[in-house]
């Protein structure tokens, strides 16, 4: 440590947040093309955005939604889970995961995850009954889960598949982009769903996006996004629709608009760049932490492409006086925002009352969360404030070795 870390963490002015979204003037453009049109909710441009986003991914299906939580609920309703089923999913994951099985009256069985904070097959495994009907896999953080295992497992076990894909947009696994059809060995009840949260590394402000090669689950899904009314219903107001509709499925209101997809479709075209700047400041990152004490970079396997959604650093807490809380409060302190990844589901009070769920049940997330903190790692940073990211982090642990009394 030296004194210019002391400088750099007195002198910066401004905060620098968690998360920031990439927005430029494409988006402003299509935005106001879309307001000026007079068509603002699903419509031409949630259908352009759905064309886009399945060429990119490589499949066949897309379905836009208002959320990726949406998306999950909407995918095994259409699947057809509900009372009785049971739907296994990583305890390490936002609590949605672990809501919509609820919501369907279904129970989500919570397992452990493994070094990489991804689930493993061997946890999958050894949770599955004769009442389980779904897997759904986390893509923690941006880097894909096991698939070729996952996938084996649900073929062997004739269970369905849906990808909690909300950090693994442009993610590939062996060199195969997550949600393409080349993955998914067998197209019957397989789905990936993505989110374009303001967070995520692209943005709708709000949204998500379903995809699928099985077409029949498709149509279904489809249906259920908009009041289970037919996929065209929205042409009703133009000049080439007419009035009558029908309501085939009792559906949601999960509808994208396309003021949405308008700010989606520049993201889109950007996104590969977007990708590119993190996977730079991660490299960056992973170069500066290596030589620090009490912190241990994100695991990365080499066949598969991380697009750091989130860069995750583990405090080696046995070799600080702090503990997690008072690291992020001394960067915070320093003007530099953190976040943390996740509580484990296992942990909330719903799921401990409701499920039965107590503190040692999934020892390997619950050891992770008591250690990681999420730093900032998004385009509109800049090298300069990646660096003062690490300057300030080498500050705080070199303030704070020795264990705690």
């Amino acid at each position: 440590m030296d004194d210019r870390s002391v400088r750099i963490d007195l002198s910066r002015a401004d905060f620098l947040p968690f998360s920031l979204p990439t927005i430029g003037d494409e988006e402003i453009a299509e935005v106001v093309d879309t307001l000026r049109s007079g068509w603002v909710t699903s419509g031409p441009k949630v259908e352009r955005f759905e064309e886009a986003f399945a060429e990119y991914v490589g499949c066949s299906h897309a379905i836009a939604v208002n959320s990726c939580t949406a998306g999950l609920h909407i995918a095994l309703s259409a699947l057809g889970i509900g009372a009785g089923d049971e739907v296994i999913i990583p305890t390490l994951t936002f609590c949605s995961t672990a809501n919509v099985v609820v919501h369907l009256n279904a129970r989500p069985v919570l397992v452990d995850v493994g070094e990489d904070f991804n689930v493993t097959p061997e946890a999958i495994e050894a949770a599955i009954t004769s009442r389980t009907k779904a897997i759904l896999p986390v893509h923690y953080g941006g880097q894909a889960c096991d698939l070729e295992a996952i996938y084996e497992l649900a073929d062997r076990h004739e269970m369905a598949v849906v990808e909690d894909a909300a950090h693994a947009v442009g993610s590939k696994y062996r060199g195969m982009k997550v949600g393409g059809s080349v993955l998914h060995p067998s197209r019957a009840r397989r789905v990936a769903v993505f989110s374009f949260y303001a967070t995520k590394n692209m943005t709708t402000g709000e949204g998500g996006m379903i995809v699928t090669e099985d077409g029949e689950l498709a149509e279904r899904m489809r249906l259920l996004s908009l009041h289970g009314m037919s996929r065209d219903s929205w042409k009703r107001y133009t000049a080439q629709g007419s009035w009558y509709y029908e309501v085939v499925a009792a559906g949601y209101k999960d509808n994208m608009t396309d003021i949405q997809a308008a700010i989606g479709i520049q993201q889109l075209k950007k996104l590969d760049r977007f990708i590119a700047l993190r996977q730079e400041y991660a490299r960056l990152y992973d170069q500066a932490f290596a030589g620090v004490e009490a912190v241990q970079i994100p695991i990365r396997h080499p066949d598969r492409d991380h697009i750091y959604h989130l860069y995750v650093l583990r405090l080696c807490l046995e070799q600080l006086s702090i503990d997690r809380a008072q690291f992020v409060a001394a960067l915070r302190e320093r003007k530099i925002g953190t976040s943390v990844h996740f509580i484990p589901v296992h942990l909330h009070p719903y799921y401990r009352e409701q499920f039965g769920y107590r503190a040692g049940d999934l020892p390997s997330a619950e050891a992770i969360y008591q250690r990681i903190v999420s730093l900032p790692l998004y385009p509109r940073m800049s090298v300069a404030d990646v660096d003062y990211v690490f300057k300030a982090v080498e500050h705080v642990i070199g303030m704070n070795k020795g264990k705690r009394s």
